[in-house]
């Protein structure tokens, strides 16, 4: 399984990437292996203000619907739009064009909180 190591993590599975103050986050290669092929992506949080670890949204598979949380407090500024149309892009380009939503951090400070490659390969083998 594939762990970029630009990329920090949480034990739920997701993945964020910062740029600035402004964080992309997605679910892991692992994650979307368990959950299976992904049919819908279910995103309600546009503009909302939310904390680290509140649900943003979910995922539903064939045969689950699984949560999503967020890695980092912040403001939920965009969606994916093509996951729309193609929610199967998390499964088959989980760090690219599968991304989920992107935010504004509210203290990027606590990005350095969550797990690195390492650690999160760790935490999944």
């Amino acid at each position: 399984m594939n762990f970029p190591s630009n990329l920090r993590y949480t034990k739920e599975h997701e993945w964020v990437s910062i740029e600035g103050n402004i964080a992309t986050v997605g679910i892991t290669d692992f994650a979307q292996r368990e959950l299976g092929d992904i049919v819908y992506v279910d995103i309600n949080t546009v503009g909302q203000s939310l904390g680290a670890n509140e649900i943003f949204g979910s995922v539903e598979a064939v045969k689950t619907v699984s949560d999503l949380f967020l890695p980092v407090a912040g403001k939920v500024l965009e969606i994916n739009e093509e996951l729309n149309q193609a929610p199967e892009l998390v499964n088959t380009d989980p760090y690219g064009n599968g991304w989920i939503i992107k935010l504004e951090v509210e203290n990027v400070d606590d990005v350095a909180a969550l797990l690195d490659a390492e650690a999160y390969t760790t935490l999944v083998s």
